[in-house]
């Protein structure tokens, strides 16, 4: 079977990272957590007190930064590193989520990420997820998933997800940030959150995890054959 691009976007907190993660494990294609990656610049901004309004400080900070992924020797799990420290669960904060989407929506933020995402998805075998890998990263993607599921769902799995990572956080506080993110996300000038014309819009609202990851999978599988 061919190898593939398998591109899945959709709305905070439906359960893109996990499914996309359970789907390359199962392929043993590489996973790439793209949302991460925005994450782990705006942890970098916010500790070097970088000013969004001012384009030469964004740009002077994205020259100091450098992303890449490991593989957790105890679970198998992915995990990124910000210039060479490994910043997986600061980056799941609160303090992080509250901030990524103004840093998403900036033009030369979006240019260098979706460069490096695409030289790392250039040899295909690849799953990466985000807001806008179908309609901009990765536009002729073999396979393009649009998950989406209602906001009182995504709040109570981001919550059980901080939790898990041992964050508190308030659930009116996640739902208010959700829908604050689902409306920049969807708004913002630059590569905003669309779903692709091919891609298969998949709800999770009321689906069990394995069977989102069985439907992706069996997708997957008619485009490799």
């Amino acid at each position: 079977m061919k190898k593939i691009i398998i591109a899945i976007d959709g709305l905070s907190g439906c359960g893109k990272s996990s499914t996309a993660k359970s789907v390359a494990k199962a392929l043993n294609y590489a996973y790439i957590d793209s949302g991460a990656m925005y994450r782990a610049v705006t942890l970098y901004f916010l500790n070097n007190h970088t000013k969004l309004n001012n384009i030469g400080e964004i740009s002077q900070s994205l020259d100091r930064v450098h992303i890449d992924f490991h593989l957790d020797g105890n679970d198998g799990s992915q995990r990124i590193l910000l210039n060479g420290v490994d910043v997986e669960d600061e980056i799941r904060g609160m303090s992080v989520t509250e901030r990524v989407s103004d840093v998403s929506k900036i033009k030369e933020v979006r240019q260098a990420l979706v460069a490096k995402q695409r030289i790392l998805g250039a040899r295909k075998g690849v799953v990466m997820d985000g807001r806008d890998i179908g309609s901009v990263v990765f536009p002729h993607a073999e396979l393009k998933v649009f998950m989406s599921a209602n906001l009182e769902v995504r709040a109570a799995r981001r919550m059980k997800e901080l939790a898990d990572r041992g964050h508190s956080a308030d659930l009116e506080q996640i739902r208010e940030n959700l829908a604050k993110r689902d409306f920049l996300d969807s708004t913002r000038s630059e590569s905003p959150l669309v779903k692709a014309k091919d891609a298969v819009e998949i709800d999770t609202s009321d689906l069990h995890f394995e069977d989102q990851v069985a439907k992706i999978l069996e997708l997957a599988k008619e485009r490799m054959n």
